[in-house]
């Protein structure tokens, strides 16, 4: 069957390569130039899609990367998988969704099915995707949602064995996706409504929002009173039953957990519902790494001015190059307001607001791990014996004592 995948990126690139090894003729369209002509060469930067295999499908011709979204002709299928960032005001910025719509709709001549996979709010499908699509077009499209469940770098949980929750406009929309999708992921879960499936993605991150929020002031807390919460958190742990582990962190990165809070409480206040507790959990994590800052400050005996502090790892999850939303670079701001000079190390990430990462220093006052890539040695920090703390997130004990 042929499909068309509008946007490239982290879910894009995985359902596309997912897709393909099934056996579907895959079209991959997006904007960007550069990430076309890399994914032409068999480049991706996403962790896990191999270069053999994408050399592979392109030669077999079941993936097409192009710009040319006029290949989307005669698709079956074509999946909406862009970008749902937050604006300015951290309101839900849906420009390059109904972009997408648009493109749809002054392309597309023959019936087809739509389906999003970008995360919004409970109605897009139905108040915003089927009329900017149909918007003066007198093509017979149908319209479903699936929304992504992408979690780069994740080797045990990937496409095929993570559950799909998906619901169409009609009943036949809703069979056409679950066809589609059960060709290449194990379990399907059919949602009534595609409200339900739109809320359920915003569910699935708020929780985890909200349950940082709490570890990260719990552990405000227990500092304040010389306790380590990474040690009560493990004792809590041991419970088989009721309990569930979050660690405390300098903040919240990526694609979902900071921004689907946020589309959470915009639509609250939409029907006229003040949702109190993700919007404080919001605010908690947001203001992390001002206090993280001043941890670190108070550890340094209170003053922080000309010391010299390097990070290791800047992007927001281990082994992602992905800056979106990282809280990193707020903590380094932060740092550089207490008056000390901040240099970074992230071999994957490499460069940053024309920013060249530097080697490990060995002659610095302060390491800071926050973001461990195991391509990061840290060998020459161990050797210099310099004071360093580990602010990261995960079970791995890196020679340093968790700081949070």
């Amino acid at each position: 069957m042929k499909v068309s995948i509008i946007g490239q990126g982290y879910v894009g690139q995985t359902l596309a390569i997912g897709a393909a090894l099934s056996g579907h003729e895959v079209i991959g369209l997006d904007l960007n130039v550069k990430l076309i002509t890399d994914l032409r060469q068999s480049i991706s930067f996403v962790p896990g899609i191999e270069k053999n295999v994408l050399t592979r499908l392109i030669e077999e011709k079941n993936y097409f990367p192009t710009t040319d979204f006029r290949q989307m002709q005669g698709s079956k299928i074509i999946i909406i998988a862009v970008p749902t960032p937050l604006n300015t005001s951290r309101e839900p910025d849906l420009t390059s969704l109904i972009a997408a719509c648009k493109t749809i709709n002054e392309c597309i001549t023959d019936p087809t099915l739509i389906i999003s996979e970008s995360t919004s709010y409970p109605g897009t499908l139905r108040n915003v995707i089927k009329p900017t699509v149909e918007n003066g077009s007198k093509v017979s499209f149908t319209f479903a949602v699936a929304p992504e469940r992408v979690d780069p770098g994740n080797k045990e949980w990937q496409i095929k064995n993570t559950t799909r929750v998906i619901s169409g406009l009609t009943s036949e929309a809703t069979n056409l996706a679950i066809d589609f999708y059960s060709s290449f992921c194990k379990s399907i879960y059919r949602a009534s409504s595609p409200e339900v499936a739109e809320a359920a993605k915003l569910l699935e991150n708020t929780f985890r929002q909200v349950n940082i929020a709490l570890v990260n002031e719990f552990s405000e807390l227990l500092d304040k009173v010389g306790i380590s919460s990474n040690e009560v958190i493990e004792a809590a742990s041991t419970k088989p039953f009721g309990f569930m582990k979050f660690q405390p962190s300098i903040g919240v990165g990526g694609h979902c957990i900071p921004v689907d809070p946020e589309y959470l409480v915009y639509f609250a206040k939409k029907v006229g519902f003040d949702l109190k507790l993700t919007k404080f959990a919001n605010e908690i994590n947001l203001c992390r790494p001002k206090q993280v800052a001043h941890r670190i400050k108070k550890y340094m005996g209170g003053q922080l001015n000309g010391k010299k502090i390097q990070i290791a790892g800047i992007s927001y999850k281990t082994g992602v190059p992905d800056m979106r939303e990282s809280p990193t670079p707020e903590l380094m701001i932060e740092l550089l307001n207490l008056g000390a000079v901040v240099s970074w190390h992230d071999p994957i990430v490499k460069i940053y607001l024309d920013q060249l990462s530097a080697p490990l220093n060995p002659l610095i006052d302060l390491g800071i791990v926050v973001t461990p890539h195991d391509e990061i040695n840290f060998k020459t920090w161990k050797d210099a014996k310099i004071p360093v703390l580990d602010l990261s997130v995960g079970l791995n004990h890196l020679g340093w004592p968790k700081f949070l």
